[in-house]
């Protein structure tokens, strides 16, 4: 989820805890994640992410999820060898997740409050881009109990969705004219199926 133009830096070599990231202010509206206690400086979104995280968010909408079960630019702790906060393209938080946030003076899903229903990444140009979301990000996210994970991955085009099933990530891959398959999808009522080809092409030139 980075700017295609560039990678996310590490800023600083020291070790931090989830408690020193939560207080952490740089006195600049930066945005930044923690990876295994390192905090990674965010470049702004590109336009790929973004317009790929609002044309789900308003096809969700459309589908019936309410709006305050939808966010963009919302943090997740997650465990890891050290502390870590994730901030996906794109989160679906179930009732009671939306219930536990209500009021919250940051917008974060503690490591205490239910999982969110789904999260979505979009995938960088790069090799360190496409580990962390393929690798990394799936490891940390299966083992917080999110039931859903999709990697949108433009490079590839393709679409990778992957369900919680008895604590382990199963997955599938949607390319071209495929219709993606998933649990929240399944439970809308959809008039037609979403397919691969119409998130990735909400990018490119008609």
């Amino acid at each position: 989820m980075t700017n295609a133009l560039t990678t996310r830096d590490e800023v600083t070599s020291e070790i931090m805890s989830l408690e020193d990231f939560l207080n952490y202010d740089d006195g600049t509206d930066a945005r930044y994640e923690l990876e295994d206690g390192r905090l990674l400086f965010m470049p702004s979104e590109s336009d790929i992410n973004q317009r790929i995280a609002t044309f789900l968010l308003v096809y969700f909408l459309q589908l019936g999820i309410s709006f305050y079960r939808l966010r963009i630019g919302i943090e997740v702790a997650v465990s890891g060898r050290r502390s870590s906060v994730r901030l996906p393209d794109l989160m679906v938080l179930t009732e009671e997740l939306a219930q536990a946030l209500e009021g919250a003076s940051r917008s974060i899903v503690m490591l205490d409050m239910p999982p969110p229903q789904l999260v979505v990444e979009v995938v960088s140009p790069g090799r360190e881009n496409a580990d962390r979301d393929y690798r990394y990000k799936r490891s940390q996210y299966e083992a917080r109990g999110i039931a859903e994970y999709w990697i949108v991955d433009p490079i590839q085009k393709q679409i990778t969705v992957l369900t919680l099933v008895s604590g382990l990530y199963e997955e599938a891959v949607f390319a071209g004219d495929d219709a993606i398959a998933s649990v929240l999808l399944s439970e809308l009522s959809q008039e037609s199926p979403l397919t691969a080809k119409q998130v990735l092409q909400v990018w490119t030139s008609k």
